[in-house]
């Protein structure tokens, strides 16, 4: 691959970088807005926005923050620092830097080095590779390009000592190799299978946005969970996963970690619990699980039924189904009619509230409760009883 003559660099990002120079320090734009680029001939295709480049430069933390206004402490301790563009996108400038001690979760850093030192330290060679966006030059010290042309993962210099650096570029080389269609070099893939068991070790939290990362931007769920499971990541984190029976069905579902990681792993709540996901995530995937998938009988008040038990889980099943079934469920219609009718199926919906079953006498507490549920009963039978004078009427019938 040989590199273009100039990038797209927006006005507001040559400004960084013209403070940065201007005031004696060396500045280049690394990382993936690079590598993307790239691959997308100068990255409009691919969606790229100026907030996605970011910097390498000889200026230490204190130096950038005293040259720019707006900025954001990112992660001081380790070089980076958050500027604010005149447009508030925000761009992450790293000092060059070289790892002192690891241990395969952290990094302490030394500052003080080249640009060839900071990007010795970089994961993979794809990643590795630095432009600079006023003298148009190119740096590229470990042939990034070359492997970027030919589809390949490989780690910067020693692979082994990459990965025993941090544990996560062994998820993060699945990533890449599902996201873009590439190859593992077979040295990087050997290195990585021998560290797998080191990524036991690694935050719960670091490893969910790994894998929920590679749901969303993979070419094939399937290819990405083959990785997982050939290098050994499985095993430590996600003991249950297994390759889905319907690749292709997978691959055009919505690429949403949650309905992914239900439609993959038996105990997906377990699993998002023990990743720390969020109690919203964790609440899906129970509900998805909880179920029934399918109302019975599939009747217009069998549909009413059902979505009142699943509540929001609903769209969540019928992809399921969709999975499962390789067709939408015939009754996916009907579920689309009962909410464009505006049925009501839960408590809020009814046209009484609590307040109003106090005024006819309703004691407050469970008796309120009890009466709520069954007038939800007589709606969900016919919602045309869903008026406050029929429901008023149930209520001196019922009581």
């Amino acid at each position: 691959m040989s590199f273009p003559a100039t990038l797209p660099i927006s006005d507001e990002v040559l400004e960084i970088a013209q403070r940065l120079d201007a005031a004696g320090h060396e500045v280049w734009c690394v990382g993936g807005w690079i590598r993307d680029a790239l691959l997308s001939e100068g990255g409009e295709a691919a969606g790229l926005t100026p907030s996605d480049v970011d910097f390498a430069t000889s200026a230490t933390p204190d130096q950038v923050q005293a040259l720019f206004r707006r900025t954001v402490a990112v992660g001081v301790k380790h070089g980076t620092v958050g500027v604010l563009d005149r447009r508030r996108a925000l761009h992450e400038i790293t000092t060059f830097r070289r790892d002192v001690t690891t241990d395969g979760r952290h990094a302490v850093v030394a500052f003080g080095v080249s640009l060839e030192d900071d990007l010795a330290r970089r994961d993979f060679t794809i990643n590795a590779i630095a432009y600079h966006p006023l003298r148009h030059e190119w740096r590229d010290p470990f042939g990034g390009a070359a492997d970027l042309a030919g589809r390949m993962i490989r780690a910067v210099g020693d692979a082994s000592q990459r990965f025993r650096e941090d544990y996560l570029r062994i998820l993060r080389a699945l990533r890449f190799a599902a996201r873009f269609g590439f190859e593992i070099d077979p040295a990087t893939w050997a290195a990585a299978r021998a560290a797998a068991p080191g990524l036991a070790g690694l935050s719960a939290e670091r490893v969910r946005d790994e894998w929920f990362k590679g749901l969303r931007t993979a070419r094939s769920v399937g290819r990405l969970v083959g990785l997982w499971l050939d290098v050994g990541a499985a095993a430590e984190w996600l003991p249950r996963l297994s390759a889905p029976q319907t690749t292709a069905e997978v691959d055009r579902m919505p690429r949403d970690p949650v309905l992914l990681t239900a439609v993959l792993l038996p105990d997906a709540s377990g699993v998002l619990r023990r990743l720390r996901a969020s109690n919203i995530e964790i609440g899906r995937a129970e509900a998805m699980m909880r179920g029934p998938g399918a109302p019975e009988p599939p009747s217009a008040e069998g549909i009413r039924r059902w979505r009142s038990r699943v509540g929001d889980a609903a769209d969540d099943l019928i992809a399921l189904w969709r999975l499962r079934h390789g067709v939408d469920p015939d009754w996916a219609r009907e579920v689309a009619a009962s909410r464009a009718r505006r049925d009501p199926v839960t408590r809020a919906e009814l046209a009484l509230n609590g307040d109003d079953l106090a005024a006819l006498g309703v004691a407050r507490g469970p008796l309120l409760g009890e009466m709520l549920d069954r007038l939800l009963d007589r709606v969900l039978a016919d919602p045309r009883l869903n008026t406050k004078d029929q429901l008023t009427a149930l209520v001196r019938t019922l009581r």
